[in-house]
């Protein structure tokens, strides 16, 4: 991270009109020429709703159970698990009807 030599404000990288890297005062506008590769980077917040991953590779065998699909009443879904919540409650159980491809959720107990 670099600072402003005019007013201590933080400075960011950027294309000058020639296409070179350099740093430009967020405050005061002041141009200081840049060196190598500029980047900017910020630590990326996880939740549990970012670990669930939506698999649309027909290839992929599934297993199935008996379930009554909630949109067409099929009796046959397949079925997966991710512990979506904190690890002391149970996980959520995810259904996909084998005859609509309609999805729903059952939280566990």
């Amino acid at each position: 991270m670099k600072f402003c030599d005019k007013c201590d404000a933080m400075m960011m990288p950027f294309k000058d009109e020639d296409g070179n890297n350099a740093l430009k005062c967020r405050s005061c506008g002041h141009i200081q020429k840049g060196s190598g590769e500029l980047t900017v980077s910020q630590p990326v917040k996880r939740t549990a709703r970012d670990k669930i991953i939506v698999v649309e590779d027909e290839s992929i065998p599934m297993p199935k159970t008996a379930a009554s699909c909630p949109k067409c009443g099929h009796n046959e879904a397949y079925y997966w698990t991710v512990q979506t919540r904190r690890g002391d409650e149970g996980a959520t159980e995810f259904y996909r009807c084998t005859s609509c491809r309609h999805t729903w959720r059952n939280y566990g107990g």
